[in-house]
């Protein structure tokens, strides 16, 4: 019989290549991880993880057996909800991790709804950057992940997640004061080739954002300054320092004296939507989506979405 605790095991392995990093995210020495993953070895005949590099990767046995522990822990999740439901399920802490701007859109006026609605839900707010909430989810810190789509995210078809879409919005073109496009209605990326920008770091989701649409406009961006605070970005503009795109939401409630905000026009044409978009989502360990406390939680999400202005 496999014990699903060492699937656990597995599955934090798998998600951060490393024993010592799997160790840190459950909170259990390397050493007490290899002996769970000797232990699951030896419950199911094969051989699950070899060496590579620093680190280690599954091998086919160990592939197999984690798209049935996605499965497993997926209805042990489920298991759970059930029970919580069977017995009341009113009341409790659900940990919601999210990006800055993602709170102040909904997330906030979420738990203002809740202590309406189900005043025995408590939230307690993890700030984390667009890439970082999914992890603190899969690893069991976070309940709920409310975040943006970017290179390298786990697709719609995740076996351990369950998604649900919120909202996109798009970004626009941040310019300094007595730019010459700034008189347009709108701004080409192409016409930007040359400047210098201002941008997140890689590996922040709207870095990410902002070099696809760049590459989709022919260039690639020459960041000169790097910061991932949007007030910051937009005070690096305002001084000259480069040209920036900024989601529209960040700039909400900024001092923009010193820059001009312009719409980005779209790439191809009108028909083809805005040029850089990120799209908002919130999500769950699969199975967990219909906990009596997880599933008010997305619903009030979801009703907040609906409430943006037209973006």
């Amino acid at each position: 019989m496999i014990d699903p605790r060492r699937l656990r095991i597995l599955r934090a392995v798998a998600d951060h290549r490393t024993v010592t990093a799997a160790a840190a995210a459950l909170y259990l020495t390397p050493s007490a991880v290899s002996q769970q993953l000797a232990a699951l070895e030896q419950e199911t005949g094969h051989t699950l993880l070899t060496r590579s590099g620093r680190g280690v990767r599954l091998t086919a046995a160990g592939e197999i057996l984690l798209g049935h522990a996605h499965e497993v822990l997926a209805q042990l999740e489920r298991a759970e909800a059930e029970l919580a439901a069977y017995a009341g399920g009113s009341a409790g802490e659900v940990t919601v991790a999210a990006f800055a701007t993602g709170i102040a859109e909904v997330l906030a006026p979420a738990i203002a709804r809740l202590a309406l609605e189900h005043p025995g839900i408590r939230l307690r707010v993890r700030d984390a950057e667009g890439d970082q909430s999914l992890p603190l989810l899969l690893d069991g810190e976070a309940d709920v992940a409310l975040a943006v789509e970017y290179r390298g995210a786990p697709g719609a078809d995740d076996g351990r997640l369950s998604v649900l879409p919120l909202y996109a919005e798009p970004f626009d073109a941040v310019l300094p004061s007595g730019h010459p496009l700034a008189d347009l209605p709108a701004v080409s990326l192409a016409d930007l080739s040359d400047s210098d920008w201002v941008g997140q770091y890689p590996g922040n989701p709207c870095h990410d954002v902002t070099l696809l649409a760049c590459e989709l406009a022919g260039f690639q961006p020459r960041f000169v300054h790097s910061s991932d605070d949007f007030r910051a970005v937009t005070a690096l503009v305002g001084a000259g320092a480069g040209v920036a795109l900024v989601p529209r939401s960040a700039l909400r409630g900024m001092d923009l004296k010193e820059v001009q905000v312009r719409p980005v026009a779209p790439v191809g044409g009108p028909a083809s939507g805005p040029a850089a978009t990120r799209r908002v989502f919130a999500a769950t360990r699969r199975g967990a989506e219909s906990h009596p406390l997880i599933a008010p939680v997305l619903a009030a999400l979801v009703r907040e979405s609906e409430r943006l202005p037209e973006h």
